[in-house]
């Protein structure tokens, strides 16, 4: 097994050297372009003529590199990162500000694309397409059948092109079409931005993209102009993006000269961000939300906030990313994301968890780990094996794996039964809420807010209807479990309800009422604690849930 491991580990190595002389071309680079240089590995260099004249079988060298490429990157550490030129594109248009598309939102239901929600402006608004549509053909090819990401490609597009879908519609029998003329689409990473209440604005923030700091600040705008006396930024699921928009993000909070972050590499000499002190909003009480999936770009906003007393960090243990990769594209459209350096915290930490070259399963199952062993319910079971580190008031904080913060908010599991996990894990609640506003959906679409529609809905007797739709695909009923996860089957077949008929501001609006997260936020700011205090003389404040 080690042997099979091994040769293509030391084939990639020695295709990414550029030694395979005849069959690859050196690239060479300006910028971000990758340098390949004969470093003299004759050795393997010989190991691959041999391979190449004399194996038994045709080697399709070219795929065999494409294969060994992420082996090789995975035993350095867990986020080097090969993407194929195929996908290259596709995994930059997250972080991208735009890409070219039709304009729509969808899900697949029953194998059929079902659109969620239209884009206000773009091309498939403009010819009349509608939320609720099942999307059956696009050109001659049908989409029934086929998996997600397949889809998109036939949907997305070069801008201007033309695509006819065909449509099947909620009360029409014939299939309706029309041709959809592509265009720019927005990437929006700010979720929502509204007032939770007279004083509070609320912004959540779903990654950090080109435009997500631009988009931040117009937001802050507008609630500014809404009264705003308070924030929070809600992290929580932010899976990081670039480290400079973070940077720009924290430096409308800091005062001048503040570090927001350093970075260090072997290759790399430190260098230092600090805030330019032309931040708007330097002043404004401030809680950032975060949980065990915030990571990189999430984790530098947080600890900036958090090293340098700015604000108060509600929620649990970030991710725990402190990795820097700089990403290195080949000739073919290909790209390398290399780790170069570690990114550390004002106070000096790297919140990089700990890991094992070679280990990337054990990495990513870390996550599972801390469920396991009871973190996300109590706070004494987050282990702080990591060195100590003082904020600018004497606070402590740990370094080695992730943010801790400041207030420890466990997951709610109160409510939980075996009859809602299993409706829940087999998709039941997500196809009853979806078929729902399918056949419902004219009715919702009167209805002017999202207080409004859960008026509405809770007069409907879903639950009961759920317990009967449940029944009928096999979720055997339990009267007393029902009763007992009442609350959680109004929250997520209302919530996915709300999302699938209006827009993510709304499901959010709705899910952040009953939120302990959000709620204890509120309470923070409401008494003017979201800026910590310097702990006691002789008693130092290891992140004490609650004790502030």
């Amino acid at each position: 097994m080690n042997k099979h491991r091994l040769t293509p580990f030391l084939m990639a190595v020695s295709i990414v050297l550029g030694v395979f002389v005849g069959t690859f071309y050196a690239s060479h680079y300006s910028g971000n372009r990758l340098n390949i240089i004969n470093t003299g590995s004759n050795k393997l260099n010989y190991l691959l003529q041999l391979i190449d004249n004399n194996y038994v079988d045709t080697v399709d060298m070219t795929s065999l590199v494409e294969d060994a490429m992420p082996q090789i990157l995975s035993e350095l550490d867990p986020h080097s990162q090969y993407i194929s030129a195929n996908d290259a594109q596709e995994a930059s248009e997250n972080l991208k500000g735009s890409f070219s598309g039709i304009g729509v939102s969808f899900t697949m239901e029953k194998d059929t694309v079902n659109v969620m929600s239209v884009i206000h402006g773009g091309p498939a608004e403009k010819v009349g397409i509608l939320a609720g549509d099942r999307i059956v053909t696009a050109g001659q090819t049908s989409l029934v059948g086929m998996g997600t990401n397949e889809v998109m490609k036939r949907l997305k597009g070069e801008k201007g092109s033309k695509v006819r879908l065909g449509i099947r519609r909620h009360g029409s029998k014939q299939m309706l079409y029309f041709t959809v003329v592509r265009g720019d689409i927005p990437v929006v990473s700010v979720d929502a931005s509204y007032m939770i209440n007279n004083n509070t604005g609320y912004i959540r923030i779903k990654n950090f993209g080109e435009q997500t700091y631009a988009e931040m600040l117009v937001a802050l705008a507008n609630l500014n102009m809404s009264g705003m006396k308070n924030l929070i930024v809600d992290l929580r699921g932010n899976q990081g993006g670039y480290m400079h928009i973070a940077i720009q993000m924290a430096n409308e909070f800091l005062s001048k000269n503040q570090l927001v972050v350093y970075t260090e590499g072997r290759k790399s000499p430190r260098e230092e961000f600090r805030s330019d002190g032309r931040g708007t909003f330097q002043r404004l009480p401030l809680v950032v939300l975060v949980d065990e999936i915030s990571a990189s770009a999430s984790e530098i906003f947080a600890g900036a906030i958090q090293d340098n007393d700015r604000g108060t960090i509600i929620g649990r243990r970030t991710f725990g990313k402190g990795l820097v990769q700089q990403p290195m594209e080949f000739r073919d459209g290909s790209v390398v994301r290399l780790t170069i350096a570690r990114y550390y915290t004002p106070s000096g930490r790297c919140i990089q968890k700990p890991y094992e070259k070679g280990h990337g399963e054990e990495y990513l199952n870390e996550l599972i780990a801390r469920y396991e062993r009871g973190e996300y319910f109590y706070q004494d079971s987050i282990h702080q094996d990591g060195e100590k580190y003082y904020t600018n008031l004497g606070r402590v904080v740990y370094g080695g794996g992730g943010i801790t913060p400041d207030i420890f908010i466990p997951e709610d599991t109160t409510a939980v039964t075996s009859y809602y996990k299993e409706a829940a894990y087999t998709g039941l609640i997500r196809q009853f809420a979806f078929t729902y506003t399918d056949e419902n959906r004219a009715r919702l679409n009167t209805l002017p807010n999202v207080e409004a529609m859960e008026k509405f809905l809770r007069k409907e007797n879903l639950i009961e209807r759920f317990a009967r739709f449940g029944e009928e695909h096999d979720l055997k009923r339990r009267n007393l479990m029902l009763q007992k996860s009442r609350s959680l089957f109004e929250r997520n077949i209302y919530g996915l309800i709300i999302y699938n008929s209006r827009e993510m501001q709304d499901y959010l609006q709705f899910l952040n009422k009953e939120d302990h997260t959000v709620q204890r936020a509120i309470q923070v700011l409401s008494e003017g604690l979201s800026y910590p205090k310097a702990p006691d003389n002789g008693n130092e404040n290891d992140n004490e849930n609650e004790n502030r």
